[in-house]
């Protein structure tokens, strides 16, 4: 049942929850469920509800369910599931009942409060919030008054938000998710940072994603980047697991000035361009404290341009309240001056396609062929990666021949393309489908628990 109902709470002495007439199709109720809190009660059937169910302010209360609000009804072996119940599972909070996740804080206020518009319950949380005793988590809410904080049950399903691989790393928070997804079998979305690598060796396999790879080398020798270097003209080094275009070089060779150039950004943020007589050279100067073992050698991809400047692509996709991937935002992104990447942090400038493309029809073959390679590489990392991935952040280059190049793939993207105001509705759109997925898994652990077992091994 995709409806929404509203919830009404009634001071009574009977534990009676009333329902619509409609709901009696689904079977005998002699439980309700809010999050992992079921309590035994009794059912009526008014023909007077249409879009309301109410519950009695006892029952309400014993189950932790905050005072208003809207609801799927979800019915399954004599029990009624509300909600259902999403916790976003985080860290860095801070005293500050302003901004209790920091300069994060935002970033979350703008997924909760969209939650009750979607019938769900949703709060966010970190390791030392949790209760293990009383089956409880000390959550925050937002709403219109501002943060909230209140008394949760566990959660019908977890969406992971950790902010680095190196808060993902600590033990603690790893016992959360253990404790969490083995004793209580609650579905755990979104966890883990993807590492290039890995992704492009389990991609090369498939003949169907393949395509779409530029050649990739780990660890490169000297000599390898010179064989790479004279067949691509340029290359790319980045770190295996980096992220926002940080530690990011590229490598040029001019024939004519038998010269290697170098275009990075350095510690101060300020965009480079250097000359080296040699690889070697370069290294030295370069990699002083760097390894080369943690980085990938890139094929240059000659890419389409705007103003003279290269353009690469953002697309998000999501997976919906169905389990299906779709693509919920694109946009392209525009080179800074002189930069190695086209990162907002980098002076990258966010374009619509419209704002890229004046020949409608060149527009969507654009549109259609990163739709397509978006939606076909979402699926092959699905199947091939552990646990229940939600939501991806693509980047992806268009050669001048029209040709889509995957660079790169994130399972926790940045947002930075949503500070266009056209992109607004997506900024939306990504943020709704990130917690109907959470919808789906609730569902599932409900009807086929068996299924998220074997899905997550």
């Amino acid at each position: 049942m995709n409806k929404i109902y509203s919830i009404q709470i009634k001071d009574t002495e009977k534990l009676t929850i009333s329902l619509p007439i409609t709901a009696q199709h689904f079977g005998k109720i002699g439980f309700v469920s809010f999050g992992t809190i079921t309590l035994p009660c009794d059912v009526l059937y008014d023909e007077t509800l249409i879009d309301n169910i109410v519950i009695p302010k006892e029952l309400s209360e014993q189950l932790l369910l905050p005072a208003l609000g809207k609801t799927h009804l979800i019915i399954h072996d004599y029990t009624l599931h509300l909600g259902p119940l999403v916790g976003i599972f985080t860290a860095g909070f801070t005293e500050s009942s302003l901004r209790p996740i920091g300069e994060r804080s935002l970033f979350f206020a703008k997924f909760l409060s969209i939650d009750q518009s979607l019938g769900i319950y949703s709060f966010v949380f970190g390791a030392h919030h949790i209760n293990w005793e009383e089956g409880t988590i000390e959550g925050y809410t937002y709403g219109k008054n501002g943060w909230k904080r209140g008394t949760f049950p566990f959660p019908n399903a977890v969406y992971d938000r950790l902010p680095n691989r190196r808060i993902e790393n600590h033990q603690a928070l790893k016992l959360v998710k253990k404790r969490l997804t083995e004793e209580y079998t609650i579905p755990w979305y979104n966890p883990g940072f993807f590492n290039k690598w890995s992704i492009h060796q389990l991609l090369i396999q498939d003949t169907e994603a393949s395509h779409y790879l530029p050649e990739t080398i780990h660890d490169p020798s000297i000599s390898r980047m010179e064989e790479m270097l004279s067949s691509y003209q340029s290359i790319y080094l980045k770190p295996a697991n980096g992220s926002l275009g940080l530690g990011v070089f590229q490598l040029m060779y001019s024939r004519e000035e038998n010269t290697y150039y170098s275009r990075y950004r350095d510690d101060k943020d300020i965009n480079r361009l250097r000359r080296y007589p040699s690889l070697e050279s370069f290294l030295k100067a370069s990699f002083k404290d760097r390894l080369l073992s943690s980085y990938l050698a890139q094929q240059g991809i000659k890419l389409i341009r705007f103003d003279g400047k290269a353009i690469d692509f953002r697309i998000h996709t999501n997976k919906d309240d169905y389990g299906s991937w779709k693509v919920t935002a694109l946009a392209a992104k525009v080179a800074g001056r002189g930069s190695v990447t086209t990162h907002l942090n980098n002076g990258g400038v966010v374009k619509t396609l419209e704002e890229i493309y004046d020949d409608p029809q060149e527009r969507m073959k654009t549109f259609h062929n990163l739709t397509e390679a978006a939606i076909t590489l979402s699926k092959k990392i699905d199947q091939h990666i552990k646990g229940f991935i939600g939501e991806i952040g693509f980047d992806f280059g268009v050669d001048q021949d029209g040709r889509v190049w995957m660079f790169e793939a994130n399972s926790k993207p940045g947002r930075s393309i949503f500070s266009h105001p056209e992109l607004k509705d997506a900024d939306l759109t990504t943020r709704k489908a990130s917690l109907q997925y959470g919808v789906y898994l609730s569902k599932k652990a409900i009807f086929h628990p068996e299924e998220l077992v074997h899905e997550e091994s």
